[in-house]
Order: structure tokens, then sequence, then C-alpha cells
């Protein structure tokens, strides 16, 4: 992307991205992490109920219906939601790399006004890995997977360990997430932006 600040350009010497093995399987609905997360959780009434599906590559896409509890201006998206339905799209990037990773910078750019009750079809890939870092970049279009940019955001996000989330998550949520006697589900609690 034009425009990209040299804190979220890959460093010269940053390799490609390796989509894991065990990655979900292009076209794979890749579901919520956690019930209640406000970007892809079913339990929060007003959270942006993202559905995302991994694609070719290291490659994501995903929709968000803007709803009246959205609203910044009256009939149109609050900046901060769309803010928010990019950050959760590249967050769910981590599950083709399968590693654990939180957003460590976001820049967004808003190209065009999101009236309520358009959906916005994002798109989220990664660009590079270096260290701990993964680059990568995303779009949401209005009008369908082809229509014009209306958001679009270049990140940095940095991989942790699960410990990031038991020694700063509220000790009650935590409890209940490692409590859960569905392993599969207690490891994709965790798999979330900070």
């Amino acid at each position: 992307m034009s425009g990209r600040t040299t804190a979220l350009t890959p460093p010269d010497d940053a390799g490609p991205p390796v989509r894991h093995p065990d990655a979900p399987a292009p076209g794979e609905t890749i579901g919520s992490h956690y019930e209640y997360c406000f970007g892809c959780g079913p339990a929060v009434p007003h959270g942006l109920h993202l559905e995302t599906r991994a694609g070719e590559g290291v490659r994501v896409t995903a929709e968000f219906r803007v709803k009246e509890a959205h609203q910044g201006a009256p009939g149109l998206a609050h900046g901060g939601v769309l803010a928010t339905a990019l950050d959760e799209t590249l967050g769910a990037l981590g599950w083709l790399l399968r590693v654990i990773a939180v957003t460590g910078r976001l820049e967004t750019d808003f190209v065009r006004p999101v009236p309520v009750d358009t959906v916005l079809y994002l798109d989220a890939e990664v660009l590079a890995v270096h260290g701990r870092k993964i680059y990568c970049t995303a779009t949401g279009r209005i009008g369908g997977p082809q229509g014009p940019v209306a958001v679009r955001a270049d990140a940095m996000f940095v991989e942790v360990k699960i410990d990031h989330f038991i020694e700063n998550g509220r000790p009650a949520e935590i409890k209940a997430a490692l409590a859960d006697p569905d392993q599969v589900k207690v490891a994709r609690a965790f798999e979330v932006n900070p």
C-alpha cells in the first residue's frame, strides 16, 4: 500500500509467510475463537459477528453487516467499529500460520462512508514475517468482494504465548475459559487480539 509507515514496512530480511500444513482449508469457515469476543463472538448482542473464511495462501475473507448499534454519524458506521472489523479480520490470519498473535500496530484509512445495513466485504493477507512480527494488510469493500474500497488497514501483529492472556486478562474469564473441557475451545479462546 502507498503510505505504509516505516513501522509497518517489513524489513529487508523478512521472510515470506508460510501457510501451516494444519491450517483450515481454503473456503473453510474459521468461526469464533471466543463466544464473548466483540468481533466474532455469538454471545455479544451488538457485536460484529464477523464470519471469516480461510482463503488461498495466507489470506482470509470475512463479511460484516453494519447494524444500527454500530452507528457513529446518523445512518453511517462508526469509524472505530470499522477499524475493529479490520483488526478482527487481520487477527484471523494467525489461524493460517498457526500462531497466537496480538495487534502491535494498526493503521487505518477511511476511504468512503459505510451506511447502516451495508455488508462490508473484508479481505486480509500476510505480507511477510520477521521473527515474532507478522506484517499484514486488509481492505473492506462495499457492494461486493470487488466493490469500491471503503476502508483499508496495514498492521503488524506480534506472536505471543498463552501466558500473555493468563497474566493480563481478568481472572474470572481466564479461569472459566481454562476450565472448559473442550481443549480446542480453550486453545481458540486465547487466539485473540489484545
